[in-house]
């Protein structure tokens, strides 16, 4: 058996939400790609209180148990006071838990065998966003012995103690585009500064946000590298056969093969909403939209749009009439389920006013599903030739796109064609090849 290279440490954060983000999907991929570059892996996330005592199996067993403890329980309230003193002034120590076998795990994070040794400690990304307001540093990460680097995933204000550290910068959207989004900004900045000048190697997702962070932050080139992302989407789903998946999503939502187009993503103000209904309306199309994300912030005003009474119709079937919305939203969609939906559209239609970088361009491209996508931030990086770009900002030029893959059979067939091709620039292992040139340069 081959021996594994150094073992690297993914924080794991949003793995660890109950619902599915582009942020989890990123630390997903991260530990897949780092172990299919030939590095044992390990994941380090937080947990609501602190492991038992006693054999090792009921640590395994208390990360999944659907019984949570109370972090201020009676316990715990003697530590918690002491950390509202000190603040984890030295750091914190992650406990580590091996997979005993016992559990049956088919859905946690914790079943791929890339992420399945847990190094974990309670309350860990609120102690490191305390530890930063109070000493204005990054909170140091004591890892285990075998780790070789902790690469965390998204913006946190951690670093490890003895080894390298790696900061996955996915964007500054919250100095790009302030108005929409809710986050404290002079605290973003703030973590940000002292971040990039803290960690050994910053890592992001498209060359756009590579210029963005070097322009704004003064980071020297040869700190930062755009590893890009990549797409890896279950063989078994793409070997399912189109009239398999076609007859689930007319038993399950009555919607028609390539006779929907479907937007996907949380319903804030970046994902322009309200410009995608009012373009659907303009375009004059009959097929219906689907919006399928749950909410985000500063909805209300895209929530009228996908309400409004013109969107309703009646539909005649046989003896009966029915009452039928032409824009439909589904707030809750699993992974296997969009999957399904993303691959019986006509298009996905994703003119986000800013990504850095638009996971949903490229799991629609590698499915074979047409693109509108905007011709702005890092998005025609990932969407090259095989999507129509639009300016997101124009409500006509998106309903102009839409009139086109309306009435286009060779140029929506175009479109599927080059969107595998596109996808493969991306796959796990391109992936796996930039992770591992990373790792070389930086360990």
């Amino acid at each position: 058996m081959t021996q594994k290279k150094a073992k690297i440490l993914v924080e794991a954060h949003h793995l660890t939400s109950p619902v599915g983000t582009g942020l989890a999907t990123y630390a997903r991929n991260l530990a897949k790609g780092a172990a299919e570059a030939g590095h044992a892996t390990a994941s380090l996330f937080g947990i609501a209180s602190p492991l038992p005592k006693g054999p090792a199996l009921l640590q395994d067993v208390h990360l999944l148990d659907a019984r949570r403890a109370n972090p201020l329980a009676p316990s715990a309230l003697g530590r918690e006071a002491w950390r509202f003193l000190h603040r984890d002034r030295g750091g914190v120590t992650p406990d580590v838990v091996q997979p005993s076998g016992i559990v049956v795990n088919p859905g946690s994070f914790l079943a791929d065998p890339a992420l399945a040794e847990a190094h974990v400690v309670p309350q860990l990304a609120r102690r490191a966003r305390d530890h930063f307001r109070r000493y204005g540093r990054l909170m140091p990460v004591h890892t285990a012995p075998d780790v070789a680097a902790l690469h965390a995933s998204h913006v946190i204000p951690l670093r490890a103690s003895r080894v390298p550290t790696l900061a996955s910068v996915h964007d500054i959207i919250p100095l790009r585009l302030p108005y929409a989004i809710l986050d404290d900004k002079p605290g973003f900045h703030a973590v940000m500064s002292t971040l990039l000048q803290g960690v050994d190697h910053v890592v992001t997702v498209s060359e756009h946000s590579r210029r963005d962070i070097i322009e704004f932050f003064k980071v020297p080139e040869d700190r930062i590298t755009n590893t890009y992302q990549a797409v890896s989407i279950d063989p078994a789903f793409l070997a399912r056969s189109d009239d398999e998946i076609a007859q689930e999503l007319e038993a399950c939502y009555g919607l028609g093969w390539r006779d929907y187009y479907l937007f996907v993503g949380a319903i804030e103000p970046k994902k322009n909403v309200a410009r995608v209904v009012e373009a659907y309306a303009q375009s004059g199309t009959k097929r219906p939209l689907i919006l399928a994300g749950g909410l985000g912030w500063q909805y209300d005003e895209d929530i009228r749009a996908i309400h409004a009474r013109r969107f309703a119709t009646l539909k005649v079937e046989g003896n009966t009439i029915r009452r039928e919305r032409r824009v439909r939203h589904l707030k809750y969609v699993p992974r296997d389920t969009l999957l399904r939906l993303m691959r019986g559209a006509r298009a996905l239609v994703f003119p986000s006013l800013y990504e850095g970088f638009g996971l949903p361009v490229l799991e629609a491209m590698a499915l074979g599903t047409p693109v509108i996508t905007s011709n702005t931030s890092s998005l025609p990086e990932v969407a090259g030739e095989a999507a129509l770009l639009v300016n997101p900002l124009e409500t006509q030029a998106i309903a102009a796109a839409l009139r086109t893959l309306d009435a286009d059979e060779a140029l929506l067939a175009e479109l599927g064609r080059r969107g595998p091709v596109q996808a493969e620039q991306f796959s796990p292992a391109r992936y796996a090849e930039r992770l591992a040139a990373l790792y070389a340069r930086v360990l």
